[in-house]
């Protein structure tokens, strides 16, 4: 399929109309025509009804709607992978969930420029279900997330095991209080949490680690965080781990497609695992 019958598509969604398309793309009405009656030919089905208002849908066009963008990122990944820079044997894409881009991430992209040169990177932070999306879809080889939901056609291994502690600014706290900062850090960790805080109601909550963080050591408070992203501030005595208080796993995998190219992200995915385990040293 030609990518452009695709964006062309995705633009009169986006409008609403064939006109504003064409305005939009720079190409004549008559071609924004030809190309869906191309497209319409193509999967033998009429995608769009044209009224006065413009056109709308139809459930086949619903249908294609749902799978056009992911074709249109495919190719501009296709395109990224095939213009390997001088130099390189490969383009490999990696990612992570935005919590795990520092130090992780960072800290595995320092370790394959170093040691993996005839390698071109390309380094994607995003949302976990878009992550994990991209991952199976080939978009990104290589994935660092926490609980990725399993899927046939994915690879997931363990990198380490995170622990979820209760820290505060205030070094007297010793129970769930006012000052309490709730961080979703997803359903499990709710349940668990839900089972030893039964009474617990706090009034401000946050998904997103760094954020919820940085939010108590301004302002104070308490939170349950990574012990990997408090250590440094207990060392200085900015936060105060709570006594007693019961901690969580919190486990890091690895992500890769199982069809993704094992002579690139074989080398990766090794050196992922040793930045790991000096992660917890």
């Amino acid at each position: 399929m030609d990518i452009e019958l695709a964006r062309t598509f995705i633009e009169i969604v986006s409008t609403g109309s064939f006109i504003r398309a064409s305005e939009r793309l720079n190409v004549a009405q008559t071609t924004v025509s030809a190309r869906i009656r191309n497209l319409e030919q193509q999967l033998g089905r009429p995608l769009f009804v044209r009224h006065k208002g413009g056109a709308s849908l139809t459930p086949a066009g619903e249908q294609f709607l749902r799978h056009a963008p992911m074709f249109i990122q495919l190719w501009q990944r296709t395109l990224h992978q095939v213009a390997v820079p001088p130099g390189r044997r490969a383009v490999l894409t990696v990612g992570s969930e935005v919590s795990l881009a520092q130090p992780l991430l960072l800290d595995w992209v320092r370790w394959m420029r170093l040691s993996l040169q005839d390698i071109a990177l390309r380094v994607h932070v995003d949302v976990p279900q878009d992550l994990i999306n991209q991952v199976a879809s080939g978009l990104v080889d290589l994935a660092i997330m926490y609980a990725p939901p399993h899927r046939p056609g994915l690879k997931i291994d363990l990198l380490l095991e995170e622990k979820l502690v209760l820290v505060t600014t205030n070094s007297d706290a010793r129970v769930v209080d006012e000052s309490y900062v709730y961080m979703d850090w997803g359903p499990d960790f709710g349940v668990h949490h839900g089972m030893n805080f039964p009474s617990a109601a706090p009034d401000l909550s946050f998904d997103l680690g760094p954020l919820a963080l940085n939010y108590v050591l301004a302002t104070g408070g308490s939170g349950y965080f990574r012990m990997s992203s408090v250590q440094s501030h207990i060392e200085a005595g900015r936060l105060h781990l709570v006594p007693e208080m019961p901690q969580f796993s919190y486990p890091v995998y690895a992500v890769q497609s199982a069809s993704a190219d094992e002579s690139v992200v074989g080398p990766a995915l090794a050196g992922l695992h040793s930045v790991a385990r000096d992660e917890r040293r």
